[in-house]
């Protein structure tokens, strides 16, 4: 006759079997998943952040009709109740934040096995609660409708916000400092973002429209695609005489890029900004002058050179490094961060070519987008623009005549202002100018990813420039700029068990809930 010890063990056997059929395959059971309206995720994963007691949430925003934007928040390493929430953007367009997140400002790097990290002494969260968001979507693990501009996914942005701001983890976050800060096409994305969310914020204040309004106070671009036909002009003189670094081709190069900007890409270009790109005709004659322009006159001036670093050669360790593609497509970290919570083999691509094509087909990649800063700069909006002098898709030239031929109040003041040097421990590192709150930098030997090059710089920039402080010199005894302590993280077998799978108690307690309830992801 069964003893009561066999009885028992029985009915729990009998237990954890019906909890593992109640459980849907395609949505793993994760013992920090959190579910709320519209939002679901997880909470302190132990993945890149390993600093104790600085907490993280990652996964999917429902932002409607089957459309998913992925996520991965970091809480500062300082304050977070106080410090800035800083939102941000890698370009493309179609290009994850992920990149940003492994490679640029986030709490850790990977490291060269793929497998483990390593904590970020330069990390932005140091100083501020970070939201790395995929947009639009098909970027990395962003899943939903196809989108063509801007424009569109501003909508998008727009719904997440509402959402993660009526959101028990992060409606405490919706009265700090937000800064929107991004990079290369994110040129675009910002200053559209930004207009959008001030017009919708315009129609909560006056009663036409029921929301939490979203206020953004600064933006940052870095190495940003504001303007064409500047960029490419820039982009002639930048390669017959970079500063610093000297001619990058030969006279013969010269000449033959010169013809083409002058000859055939300036008249191209200027037809794509007289054309109407919400007409088929108006759309094609942007999409030919930019793919001319970039095979004419980029092309040809880049060469044999890496267009994100001028000074890269072929023996160098390539930077920023891809091994956090290989790392964040592992089944085990996907599982740990939630990545698995729509699909049981979700797919990750770095950048989306089919958002790039259909953003250049619909005629906005050949357009400028000054107009949409300018309004911005007018108006004092605090706004940081700056771009590593080694990058050649977005020359720092470029960059600088497109912010003086931009049309606000500050134009001719920032062309009659020298830069000015800025230094680290002695270093000169940066040279910058600043027209009230306004600032245009130049930072030495970084490349298009900016913080991938020089991530102490940028760092330090970042710093002084969501403090509301002038950029200026520092002496630093430190390597980093942190105090926090964390370990590196390893993705092992292991990890993934311990991080998906509460313990046996707490699998029967789960289980006799579930007998009076369902849960459906978002």
């Amino acid at each position: 006759m069964a003893g009561p010890n066999t009885f028992f063990l029985v009915h729990l056997l009998s237990a954890i079997l019906a909890f593992i059929q109640f459980v849907d395959s395609s949505t793993p059971w994760i013992s920090n998943y959190i579910e709320e309206t519209n939002l679901a995720y997880v909470k302190d994963s132990g993945i890149c952040e390993t600093v104790d007691g600085v907490g993280q949430y990652s996964g999917y925003i429902n932002v409607g009709d089957k459309n998913y934007l992925w996520f991965w928040f970091f809480e500062s390493r300082n304050d977070a109740s106080t410090d800035p929430f800083v939102l941000w953007l890698n370009g493309g367009p179609g290009c994850s934040s992920m990149i940003g997140l492994f490679t640029e400002s986030g709490p850790c790097t990977v490291n060269s096995d793929g497998k483990s990290t390593a904590l970020n002494p330069y990390s932005w969260n140091n100083y501020s609660n970070i939201l790395y968001l995929d947009q639009p979507f098909g970027a990395g693990f962003s899943t939903g409708i196809t989108l063509t501009n801007s424009s569109a996914a501003a909508i998008y942005a727009w719904t997440a916000f509402q959402v993660l701001f009526t959101s028990d983890a992060f409606a405490k976050y919706k009265n700090h400092q937000f800064v929107l800060a991004t990079e290369s096409y994110g040129a675009r994305f910002g200053p559209v973002f930004i207009n959008h969310f001030n017009s919708q914020n315009e129609l909560i204040e006056s009663g036409e429209l029921d929301g939490v309004k979203v206020i953004v106070s600064s933006l940052m671009i870095n190495d940003g695609k504001h303007d064409p036909l500047i960029n490419f002009q820039g982009l002639v003189t930048f390669a017959q005489d970079a500063p610093g670094y000297g001619p990058l081709v030969n006279s013969s190069v010269i000449s033959t890029i010169t013809k083409a900007f002058e000859n055939t890409c300036r008249g191209l270009l200027q037809d794509c900004y007289d054309a109407d790109i919400s007409k088929s005709s108006g759309a094609d004659t942007c999409n030919t002058a930019i793919t001319t322009c970039t095979d004419d006159v980029m092309s040809p001036a880049v060469g044999d050179r890496d267009p994100d670093y001028l000074l890269a050669s072929s023996s160098d360790n390539k930077v920023p490094t891809t091994s956090y593609a290989t790392y964040i497509r592992l089944s085990e970290v996907q599982d740990a961060i939630g990545a698995t919570l729509l699909s049981s083999k979700p797919t990750f691509d770095q950048c989306d070519d089919t958002t790039h094509a259909l953003f250049s087909q619909s005629g906005e990649t050949g357009k400028t987008f000054l107009p949409e800063l300018s309004g911005l700069a007018d108006s004092g909006f605090r706004i940081l623009i700056w771009g590593g002098d080694a990058d050649m898709k977005a020359n720092w030239l470029g960059l600088h005549q497109s912010m003086v031929q931009m049309s606000w109040y500050g134009n001719q003041t920032l062309n009659d202002t020298a830069l000015t040097n800025m230094s680290i421990n002695g270093d000169d590192v940066a040279a910058f100018a600043v027209v009230d709150n306004f600032t245009f930098a130049r930072v030495y030997g970084a490349g298009h990813t900016l913080p991938a090059y020089k991530p102490q710089v940028a760092q330090t920039i970042f710093q002084q420039f969501i403090s509301n402080e002038t950029i200026h010199s520092v002496e630093t005894s430190v390597t980093g700029s942190s105090s926090a302590a964390g370990a590196s993280s390893t993705a092992s077998s292991s990890d993934a068990v311990r991080l998906q799978h509460p313990g046996i108690c707490a699998l029967v307690l789960i289980y006799f809930i579930s007998r009076y309830s369902t849960r459906k992801l978002l």
